[in-house]
């Protein structure tokens, strides 16, 4: 199948009220189609889809024409991005039945959106008590629970280690003193746990000279 050159029948909006960046989708009858997020200030972003007219290659110079509706793409689009987490799941993207959306069919998203997210939320705490293991949460459920303003055990992001400049060992960003090789990395921290005397200043130790044995 290939695509023909697209024909404008109509137009409809595609509705995102998620913060989350989708790929590109794509498609034979229109290539690739890139679905709006809410920018910083915005409580739902907008993607025009425009009808189609694709064509059919029948072979031996034989085409076939079909007709793609724009709410049929919408639908389509939307449904796969709804759908990408298993049945019943819910993105917070839908086809709206005007040129914006209304404020019922906000709500109806904004809850359906809550209700999945909640979901994600239960299940990763029935995990979180059965294995007590962080490896075993999603990301896709880290997120739901931070979109929620969730404190939860299980959520925490993980930060890459440091190398020590004297013994190269991995730390963790912010420690005052190496474990491995008791290298002092931060004097003001190290000093507030008594860990030196403030304002102090290290010497090195000079070695003790050795007595020579007398000789006869």
């Amino acid at each position: 199948m290939t695509p023909a050159t697209a024909k404008e029948t109509e137009t409809v909006s595609l509705v995102n009220i998620s913060t989350e960046k989708w790929p590109p989708r794509h498609r034979t009858y229109f290539g690739s189609l890139e679905v709006r997020s809410p920018e910083s200030g915005e409580t739902y972003a907008i993607t025009p889809i425009r009808g189609c007219t694709g064509v059919m290659d029948l072979g031996d110079k034989r085409i076939m024409e079909y007709r793609i509706t724009a709410r049929e793409i919408a639908e389509d689009v939307a449904r796969e991005i709804n759908g990408d987490s298993g049945e019943g799941s819910f993105h917070g993207v839908f086809v709206a039945a005007g040129p914006e959306p209304t404020e019922a069919e906000l709500a109806d998203a904004r809850q359906r959106l809550e209700e999945f997210q909640r979901r994600l939320v239960a299940a990763a705490d029935l995990e979180w008590e059965r294995t007590k293991n962080p490896m075993f949460i999603t990301d896709l459920e880290r997120r739901a629970a931070r979109q929620l303003g969730l404190e939860k055990p299980w959520l925490y992001d993980p930060k890459p280690l440091a190398d020590c400049p004297v013994c190269a060992e991995k730390i963790k960003p912010g420690v005052a003193v190496c474990r491995s090789c008791g290298a002092i990395l931060d004097r003001e921290k190290a000093a507030q746990y008594g860990l030196v005397v403030p304002g102090r200043k290290e010497r090195a130790k000079i070695p003790e000279p050795q007595n020579e044995t007398a000789k006869p």
